[in-house]
């Protein structure tokens, strides 16, 4: 059955609603997500800027945005989360928190062995930098997976909502503190765009590794979730061992296969031209082509016996077998369009956010006022909103007028765009985007919750969360060539248009879903 009874259909009063968030697993989820949003920036924004301080090209800083490929496939080594036990710690903190602890160790690790590197000597440090940022974000995704899955297990339907919002809300400060907290930090430690010094990023970096502490401390202190602690071991050593040689195996074909081709297809590219369809077919083609040698290499080893093929199908194959199953494939289908589109309209429009901001001629410390201070606390206070009315009046209402709301606000981009610098605008677009956000974001990852089996939780959690940003990141990537076709106040009203489908998706899904899961009545 699925991990939770149902979708919380609401009922609770505002008072019971409100004490739910003094439970100590609610409490628990805002210092876990706080350790999740540490990582992310680590790899993008801060070591971005760090790079280009240290006078490295803009051509090799953006290739380091790579290292956080692991957060789009994690669902790949998700089922090794879900059965593969360590050796001591299963026994010790069971298998949720035993992986927990290893992921944030990792985490810890990978970000000192950044902090000793200083990427203004070129070649092979730049080489180890990048290899520490691979290991952050393979580090940090397989966090989320256990995160995610410890969240669902731990708690009951009615508190899957306040959890949610919780776990965002401690994400959102995470992801302050890892950016602009550490630009703060390195900026009083003297580094300058003028006058790089390594030190001042050594620092920071240790600061920022040292800030896991909360993560670990957490880990060590919550519960283990009931029924996930004894679990049993149903195959030898030997057979972990082989399946992760396969995993690894599969890996590397995967990045083998995308960097040998490289050159091969920035050819075809050149030849093609450099139109944004034409640039979209050439990289999906080499995306697809990489998949494809992973996949292959992976068949090839499950046949050549390197692993059990009944342990294989059990880990891969029977979790996606197991959600058609449940639902049916018309529900399920309409479920997973359901999950890769409804994030669409504030995706592909946070994209290019920022360049519009600079376009009207705000200066960066307002943009960065606006967007990063007041935005990031109307968005917790809307992921809290969004967890209480979840919990009231049920998740799939609040699914809804999150979905109506994310479409909705971004004509107020439209009214920016054609008042200018107006500063008043300005944050009550950021306001209500983020409010919106929040909201929406809270009873959805409620509801993805709710949607996965109890066998395969951390499976079939990492596949809707890598699918929900997927197809709109994609489509995010070509939100500027859209602009200067057709200009902003018509690009936000396209996102507009774009997210009108979603609510026709929630609609049906609260008609198609099992009675008491999800109902819209």
């Amino acid at each position: 059955m699925s991990s939770t009874d149902a979708v919380v259909t609401g009922g609770a009063s505002w008072g019971t609603a409100l004490r739910s968030l003094l439970d100590r697993r609610v409490l628990a989820m805002f210092f876990l997500g706080f350790s999740a949003g540490i990582p992310l920036l680590l790899i993008f924004s801060s070591l971005s800027l760090w790079l280009r301080e240290a006078g490295v090209d803009r051509g090799a800083v953006t290739f380091f945005s790579w290292a956080a490929l692991g957060y789009s496939f994690k669902f790949v080594w998700a089922p090794l989360v879900d059965h593969v036990p360590w050796p001591f710690l299963t026994r010790w903190l069971g298998r949720r928190r035993a992986w927990l602890l290893v992921a944030q160790l990792a985490i810890v690790t990978a970000i000192l062995l950044m902090a000793a590197i200083d990427p203004a000597q070129g070649g092979a440090s730049l080489t180890s930098m990048a290899l520490a940022a691979v290991l952050l974000g393979f580090s940090a995704a397989t966090q989320d997976i256990v995160i995610d899955a410890y969240r669902i297990e731990a708690a009951e339907s009615r508190l899957q909502a306040l959890m949610s919002a919780t776990y965002i809300a401690g994400y959102r400060v995470g992801m302050v503190v890892a950016g602009a907290g550490a630009l703060f930090l390195a900026a009083a430690l003297g580094t300058t765009a003028e006058h790089y010094v390594y030190d001042a990023w050594r620092w920071t970096y240790v600061a920022m590794a040292g800030t896991m502490g909360v993560g670990i401390l957490t880990t060590l202190l919550i519960p283990e979730p009931a029924g996930t602690r004894a679990t049993g071991r149903r195959h030898g050593a030997w057979d972990y061992v082989r399946l992760l040689l396969v995993f690894a195996g599969g890996a590397s074909a995967f990045v083998g296969a995308f960097f040998l081709s490289g050159d091969t297809f920035a050819a075809w590219r050149s030849v093609a031209g450099e139109g944004p369809l034409i640039g979209f077919v050439v990289e999906a083609l080499h995306f697809l082509l990489a998949i494809l040698a992973a996949g292959l290499t992976g068949w090839l080893l499950v046949r050549l016996r390197l692993v059990d093929p009944d342990m294989a199908s059990e880990l891969w194959v029977a979790p996606v077998l197991d959600f058609f199953d449940r639902y049916g494939v018309r529900t399920a289908l309409l479920l997973l369009a359901l999950i890769g589109l409804y994030r669409i309209s504030d995706v592909v429009l946070g994209v290019i956010a920022n360049v519009f901001y600079q376009d009207l001629g705000f200066t960066k410390t307002q943009i960065a006022t606006a967007v990063k201070t007041f935005g990031v606390i109307v968005s917790i206070a809307g992921g809290l909103l969004g967890g209480l009315m979840a919990a009231r009046f049920g998740v799939m209402r609040i699914l809804m007028l999150g979905a109506i709301l994310s479409a909705a606000t971004n004509l107020v981009f439209v009214w920016l765009a054609w008042a200018g610098s107006d500063a008043a605008i300005l944050y009550l677009a950021v306001g209500a985007d983020n409010l919106a956000a929040g909201l929406a974001s809270a009873a959805f990852v409620a509801f993805l919750s709710s949607l996965t089996s109890v066998s395969f939780t951390a499976v079939q959690y990492a596949i809707f969360s890598s699918l929900m940003t997927l197809l709109p990141k994609v489509l995010g990537g070509y939100s500027g060539t859209m602009v200067e076709a057709i200009g902003y106040p018509r690009f936000f009203i396209l996102t507009t248009l774009i997210g009108l489908p979603v609510l026709l998706l929630v609609w049906l899904a609260g008609r198609l879903l099992p009675p008491g899961q999800g109902t819209m009545t």
